[in-house]
C-alpha cells in the first residue's frame, strides 16, 4: 500500500514542504488543516492489505500531478486570481473565500485520487481526510458569506458559552468579567478590553466538523452501534470542552498577558486550530488504541 499512501499524499506533501509558509494556524489563514487530512489518509489506507492493480494507481497517479499542478499554480497567480473574485459585495469576509476554495479543491482532489484506487469503496475505507477537507470548505464558505452573527442559528450557542467562562473567570478571581449577549467586558492587569465573540471564535465550526469526521469513522468501525454513539457523545462532549478552554484561554491572555487588541489579536489568531486539530486527531487515535486493545483481549480469552 506504500503506492497508495504516496499517492494520496503527494499533494499535500508538496503543499507543505515547497509552501510552508501557508502552513499557518489561523482560522481562515492557512494550510494547517492539510498535516491533519494527511495523517488521515496515510493511516487509513496503510493498514489495508489488499493489493492494487498497476492501472489503478497510475490513475491516482495522474490525478495527483494534476492536483500538485493545481496547488504550484496558486502560488504563481491562481489565488490572486480567486481572491479578484472574493471582491464581489455578497463576499463578506474575503480570506475565507480564497482559503475556501484551497481546501475544496484539495478535497476534490482526494475523492478523485481515493476513487482511482479504491473505486466506490473509498466511503468505506478512507473517508476521513476528504470529509474533514469538504467540510473545512463549508464552513469556510459560510464564514465567507454570513460572518460574524449572521447565520443565527450557529450563533445561538455563543452566548452560552461566553457565560460560561465569565462565570469561570470570576470563581478564579483572575479579574473583572462581564458578559452582554455575545460580548465580554474584561479588566485585569493591563487594563481593559471588550471581546465580541462569534460562532467561529467560539468553535461551533469545529463541532460541526468534529460530528462529520467522527461519524465517518464510526461508520467504517465493526463495533456495537450502542458503542460507536457513546464515542460519538463523548467526542462530542470532549470538544465543546475543548472550545470553552479556548474561550477562557483568551480571557486569560487578556486578563494576564496584554489587553493590547493587536497583540490580543495574534494570539487568537491561532488559539482555534492549535487546541481543536490535535484533539480531533488524538481522539480518532484514543478510540483507534481502546478498540484494538478490545479486540486483543477478545481474541485472547477465546483462544
Amino acid at each position: 500500500m506504500a503506492a497508495a499512501v504516496s499517492a494520496a499524499a503527494a499533494p499535500i506533501l508538496v503543499a507543505v514542504a515547497a509552501f510552508p509558509e501557508t502552513v499557518t494556524w489561523s482560522w481562515n489563514g492557512g494550510r494547517s488543516g492539510y498535516l491533519f487530512a494527511l495523517a488521515f489518509v496515510a493511516a487509513e489506507i496503510a493498514v489495508l492489505r489488499a493489493r492494487l492493480p498497476a492501472r489503478r494507481l497510475a490513475y491516482a497517479g495522474i490525478i495527483a500531478a494534476a492536483a500538485i499542478t493545481y496547488v504550484v499554480s496558486l502560488e504563481y497567480g491562481l489565488r490572486d486570481l480567486i481572491g479578484e473574485y472574493g471582491r464581489h459585495p455578497a463576499v463578506l469576509l474575503e480570506a475565507s473565500w480564497t482559503w475556501m476554495w484551497d481546501f475544496a479543491a484539495m478535497a476534490v482532489f482526494m475523492v478523485a485520487i481515493l476513487w482511482a484506487l479504491f473505486g466506490t469503496r473509498w466511503v468505506r475505507l478512507a473517508p476521513a481526510a476528504p470529509i474533514f477537507l469538504a467540510g473545512t470548505a463549508v464552513i469556510l464558505s459560510l464564514d465567507a458569506f454570513f460572518p460574524y452573527d449572521a447565520l443565527g442559528p450557529l450563533q445561538y450557542v455563543v452566548p452560552h458559552f461566553v457565560g460560561a467562562n465569565v462565570w469561570l473567570v470570576e470563581a478564579l478571581d483572575l479579574g473583572v468579567a462581564i458578559a452582554h449577549d455575545n460580548t465580554m467586558l474584561l479588566r485585569g492587569d493591563h487594563g481593559s478590553i471588550a471581546l465580541r465573540v462569534y460562532w467561529p471564535s467560539a468553535g461551533v465550526h469545529s463541532i460541526i466538523i468534529f460530528s462529520l469526521v467522527i461519524g465517518a469513522f464510526m461508520l467504517k468501525m465493526d463495533i456495537p452501534r450502542g458503542r460507536k454513539a457513546a464515542y460519538f457523545a463523548a467526542g462530542i462532549a470532549g470538544t465543546i470542552i475543548v472550545n470553552l478552554v479556548r474561550i477562557f484561554s483568551l480571557s486569560w491572555y487578556a486578563l494576564k498577558v496584554t489587553a493590547e487588541p493587536a497583540a490580543w489579536e495574534e494570539y487568537h489568531k491561532i488559539a482555534g486550530e492549535i487546541m481543536f486539530l490535535p484533539w480531533l486527531f488524538g481522539y480518532v487515535i484514543l478510540i483507534v488504541a481502546v478498540e484494538s486493545r478490545r479486540a486483543r483481549l477478545a481474541a485472547r480469552n477465546s483462544s
